[in-house]
C-alpha cells in the first residue's frame, strides 16, 4: 500500500499529491474527463522537470552529428581493428566532452517516474471504489483540500481504469499500438545518430566488416536497443496496464516530439 519508503516519499507521494491538485482544479471548473485532464496536466509538469535531461540530450545528438565525419574516418581506418576502433572512437568523445550514453538518460530518468506513477495511477483507479483505499490515499496527501471520496475513470468514453487486453472494444487495442509508435518517433527524432559502418571493398568483407563494426561501435549498439526495444516495451506495457498510463505516455512523447521539432526550427531560422 502506500508505506512510508524512501522510493513513496520521493517519487509516489509527490505525484499523488500533485494529480490530485489537477484533479481538484478540474474538478472545479466543472470540465468533462477531469481526472484524464489532471493526468494531461501531471505529464505536462513532469515533461517540465525532466527538460534539462532532455536539453542534455539534445546537446549529445548535436555533438555526435559534429563528430560524425571523424567517426566515420576512424571507421575506415580501423575497420580491421575493432579494438582499436573503439579506443580511438573513446578517446574522440573524451577531447570533445562527450559521453554518448548521456544521450539515453532522459529515457532511463523516466523508469522510476512511470513506476511510481503505475503505483498512484493503480490505487487511483484500479482500486477508486475500494473504501479503504481511498482512506490511505487521502492520509498521505499534504492538504485536506485534496482528499477525495469516489473518482471518475471515464475520459471521453474510455475508461481509464482498465488494461487494453480486458476493454472490450476494438479502439483499446490501438492505445497500445499508438504509444508505441508514438515513442519510437520520439526515440527517433531525439536520440543521436549512431555512425554507420563503413563499406566494405569487396563482397566477401560484408559479413566480417558487419561484424567488427557491430563489436567496436557501442553506440550504435546502444542507440539500436532504445530505438526498437524500448517502445515495443512501453507497447507491451500499455496493453497490460490501467489506460490511464498509456494516456500520460502519449502527452509526453508528443510533447517531447514538439519540442523537438520546435527547437530544431529556431536552429534553421537562426
Amino acid at each position: 500500500m502506500l508505506t512510508p519508503n524512501f522510493f513513496n516519499t520521493v517519487f509516489v507521494f509527490p505525484i499523488l499529491n500533485l494529480l490530485m491538485v489537477f484533479y481538484k482544479f478540474f474538478q472545479w471548473i466543472k470540465i468533462p474527463g477531469d481526472f484524464g485532464f489532471a493526468i494531461i496536466g501531471l505529464t505536462i509538469v513532469i515533461r517540465l522537470i525532466l527538460h534539462p535531461f532532455f536539453k542534455q540530450q539534445l546537446e549529445t545528438a548535436k555533438k555526435m552529428q559534429e563528430i560524425k565525419p571523424h567517426l566515420d574516418r576512424l571507421s575506415q581506418k580501423h575497420k580491421s581493428n575493432p579494438k582499436t576502433l573503439q579506443q580511438e572512437q573513446l578517446k574522440l568523445y573524451q577531447q570533445v566532452g562527450l559521453n554518448p550514453a548521456s544521450g539515453c538518460l532522459f529515457m532511463i530518468i523516466q523508469i522510476p517516474i512511470f513506476i511510481a506513477l503505475y503505483q498512484t495511477l493503480s490505487l487511483l483507479l484500479v482500486e477508486s471504489g475500494v473504501v479503504k483505499t481511498i482512506s490511505e490515499i487521502n492520509k498521505v496527501l499534504y492538504s485536506p483540500f485534496l482528499k477525495i471520496t469516489t473518482l471518475n475513470p471515464w475520459f471521453f468514453g474510455i475508461n481509464l481504469a482498465i488494461t487494453p487486453n480486458k476493454g472490450g472494444q476494438w479502439y483499446y487495442y490501438l492505445i497500445p499500438l499508438v504509444t508505441a509508435v508514438l515513442q519510437y518517433l520520439q526515440t527517433q527524432v531525439t536520440m543521436p545518430s549512431s555512425t554507420p559502418a563503413s563499406k566494405p571493398n569487396s563482397t566477401s568483407q560484408v559479413g566480417k566488416d558487419k561484424k567488427e563494426d557491430s563489436s567496436g561501435d557501442f553506440q550504435k549498439a546502444m542507440n539500436m536497443q532504445m530505438k526498437y526495444f524500448f517502445p515495443l516495451m512501453i507497447g507491451w506495457f500499455s496493453f497490460n496496464l490501467p489506460v490511464g498510463l498509456a494516456l500520460y505516455w502519449n502527452i509526453f512523447s508528443l510533447f517531447s516530439i514538439f519540442q523537438y521539432k520546435k527547437t530544431q526550427n529556431l536552429k534553421l531560422k537562426t
